[in-house]
């Protein structure tokens, strides 16, 4: 687990001198504290043609190969390049097909296996990989550079294409160490920002810079760049199965998933919220290791936001070591630390908890497992529910004139996490809406409505005609005319998993140099999960029925019948106490920053409406509380 950086480039003008990539690696330090290298080409003029010059940076967390593997690392004749964050899991077996077609190696470690798999597929080695990365390649000889990034993009890429040059980083923050690299805010990005609270890809908050998209490669040659996607889950094809046979298919995809990512040479655990997914994890992890596995987990004083009784009790029952962490959040201290590292706007507040989570886990092992993936690809999100009971009202009431009318508005509100007032009340607002647009109501932070009123009007007048929905619809139409809970659950796979969840996990963990391996993110298990009939994972209003056919001896029975709890802090309440000078301070500020795009009428009606106890905005006011904070420092 690494930070990459690099730049290539077609004119001497456009060239990254050596203390500019000494910097650009250096920016991702906290992501590779055991060891830092660089590699660097200069333009060279050839009777055949030019060969660019180019620049590769890399910072290494030591994890498998301890001793060697060094990076930037090349093949025999020097003439193609690799810099690699991420695991390849499946490297041992590609190794030995490797060797028997005549490829030596010199290291013991994964990077080497893409790099001579690249010398025999060229840019279809990517399919091949089973794994986590983010991928850098120099080849000389072809003169191209060519960038890729895993299939759940569990690893970041960005990239700026510029005349004649095009950078790329695993942060954002190699790419501003480039002083003739524009930074100019984009205002379509910031509307993206508070519908979904994290830009989507391939956008970012500044113009002119890309994420590579999950799945996808990018191939820089002659000085043009050409961006396609190497793996194409068909998420509209269902596959009739039995419910035996779908249950021992999971649990062998399920066990050589976590076999395959125990591989380590340094102290691994694995974290354990009590939920569903985390458990099984642990289960399965402890049930392939003689020692008892390391568990952690994390405690908060507000009971609604604790449910470390049922990490203990699903420890107890597997005999892992465990440790329990209890920490009193500061949002404040935190904020700044979490603007810094993130880039961009990052409006998920779950990013707290796993921000102390990944914080002092790190303190015990270097890899942790993780049950990221579970409820998007086994339905077991409450909004599902609620998707699939609208589907049953449109059927039998007129609920788009009835339920949609105004006196829902005023519903009284409540700051309980799990509030059944202010979930109904969301539920009914969105029933008279169409089907996607209707569960794009329950995920967005700021609804169309209110982004128009608090918009000023030079981000009226600088915002394109883009609509921010396009990004989730084209996920959804990609699953076809399936049904509304696998609809729901393969766009959210395709759009909040990689740009929410895994650009949390990833960010808070690699700020304190831990590696997280996500198990059921194995391409193998999204594909099958992504074919199975929706009756196999959700029925009458219940999901992860597959997960409980499969594994429902492997964890106490109380995990199974647990209400589903989010890994989150009481922002409500702090933004009523101890978050409450600081939005003075900051939002309502004459000096706001992020007046330059929002009305501060409206900006001090929500502060007021959530002070007052009349609607609960907290995750709004977080929002833009991040945006202004960002503003400050990256703007």
């Amino acid at each position: 687990m690494c930070g990459i950086t690099g730049a290539v480039w077609t004119s001497p003008e456009r060239a990254i001198a050596r203390e500019v990539l000494d910097r650009m690696t250096e920016a991702v330090r906290h992501r590779g504290p055991d060891d830092a290298r660089s590699h660097l080409e200069t333009l060279r003029h050839q009777a055949a043609g030019d060969v660019p010059g180019v620049a590769l940076g890399f910072r290494r967390l030591s994890i498998i190969d301890l001793a060697g593997a060094p990076q930037p690392m090349c093949n025999e004749d020097g003439s193609i390049w690799l810099v690699f964050n991420g695991e390849i899991y499946n490297f041992h077996e590609l190794r030995q097909r490797l060797e028997g077609n005549g490829h030596r190696f010199s290291t013991d470690g994964d990077g080497e296996t893409i790099l001579h798999l690249y010398e025999d597929l060229g840019t279809d080695c990517f399919a091949h990989l089973n794994g986590m990365f983010a991928v850098g390649i120099w080849d000389r000889n072809r003169r191209r550079l060519v960038l890729a990034r895993d299939r759940a993009g569990q690893k970041p890429l960005y990239y700026a294409e510029q005349p004649e040059r095009l950078l790329f980083g695993s942060e954002l923050k190699c790419l501003a160490e480039v002083q003739d690299l524009p930074r100019e805010i984009d205002p379509s990005a910031i509307d993206d920002y508070l519908t979904y609270q994290y830009v989507p890809h391939p956008k970012t908050i500044w113009k002119g810079i890309r994420k590579l998209p999950p799945g996808h490669l990018a191939v820089y040659e002659q000085g043009r760049l050409r961006v396609e996607r190497y793996w194409d889950c068909d998420f509209s094809r269902e596959v009739p199965i039995s419910r035996a046979a779908a249950a021992e298919r999971l649990r062998e995809l399920f066990e050589d998933s976590i076999r395959l990512r125990l591989q380590a040479d340094v102290p691994l655990g694995a974290f354990l919220s009590g939920g569903i997914d985390s458990s099984l994890v642990c289960a399965i992890a402890q049930g392939q290791r003689a020692e008892p596995v390391r568990t952690f987990s994390i405690g908060f004083p507000v009971k609604d936001f604790d449910e470390t009784r049922y990490a203990q009790l699903v420890a107890d029952a597997l005999g892992t070591e465990h440790q329990r962490f209890e920490v009193t959040p500061n949002a404040v201290d935190v904020l700044d630390r979490l603007v810094w590292h993130y880039d961009e706007p990052f409006g998920d507040s779950s990013a707290i908890p796993t921000w102390y989570l990944s914080e002092l886990t790190s303190r015990h092992v270097t890899v942790a497992l993780s049950g990221d993936g579970g409820d998007e690809l086994f339905a077991g999100y409450d909004r599902y529910r609620a998707l699939w009971l609208a589907r049953q009202l449109d059927r039998v009431l007129p609920s788009r004139r009835i339920l949609g009318a105004e006196w829902i508005q005023r519903l009284p509100d409540s700051n309980r996490q799990r509030s059944l007032v202010r979930r109904g009340k969301r539920f009914l607002q969105a029933l008279s809406q169409p089907t996607a647009r209707r569960y794009m109501n329950w995920i967005q932070i700021f609804p169309e409505r209110l982004r128009a009123e608090i918009y000023s009007e030079a981000m009226v007048a600088a915002l394109p005609g883009d609509d921010p929905f396009e990004f989730f619809h084209q996920a959804w139409k990609r699953v076809g005319e399936r049904d509304v809970v696998s609809r729901a659950s393969l766009a959210d796979l395709q759009t909040y998993l990689p740009g929410d969840l895994m650009t949390k996990v990833d960010i808070a963990s690699m700020a304190h140099g831990l590696e997280v391996r996500q198990p059921m993110l194995d391409y193998r298990i999204i594909e099958f999960a992504a074919s199975l009939p929706v009756g196999l994972k959700f029925r009458g209003g219940r999901g992860k029925l597959l997960l409980r056919d499969a594994f429902a001896d492997r964890i106490p029975q109380a995990i199974w019948k647990r209400p589903k709890m989010g890994f989150g802090v009481p922002i409500a309440d702090w933004f009523r106490g101890p978050l409450r000078p600081l939005t003075h301070d900051l939002l309502l500020s004459p000096e706001a920053r992020s007046g330059t795009y929002l009305r501060r009428e409206v900006v001090e009606r929500l502060v007021s409406e959530h002070e007052t106890g009349r609607v609960n905005h907290c995750y709004r006011l977080w929002n833009l509380l991040v945006l202004e904070k960002w503003l400050r420092r990256w703007g």
